[in-house]
């Protein structure tokens, strides 16, 4: 007999910070995939992976200062979500 065992969930007071991190790691790792193909062609892997390291050290900590203003103008330009 298998036992299955539900993965826990992080409290929703931790919302604030996993979403921009989740958002920065995406975001960095698009970007600067973009930028460093671009520039360096078939060199790409390990010059693709400091970018993308330094770009997020630099982007989840610029996400979380800059969230509440981000947040103040999305609800200014749109409705709230009905309950």
């Amino acid at each position: 007999m298998t036992t299955t065992r539900k993965r826990g969930k992080l409290p929703a007071r931790y919302a604030a910070i996993v979403s921009p991190l989740v958002l920065s790691l995406l975001m960095t790792f698009i970007v600067s995939f973009i930028s460093t193909l671009k520039s360096l062609g078939p060199d790409l892997p390990a010059v693709w992976l400091t970018a993308w390291g330094l770009s997020w050290l630099v982007a989840f900590p610029t996400l979380l200062m800059v969230l509440p203003a981000v947040r103040r103008i999305v609800g200014w330009l749109c409705e709230p979500a009905s309950r």
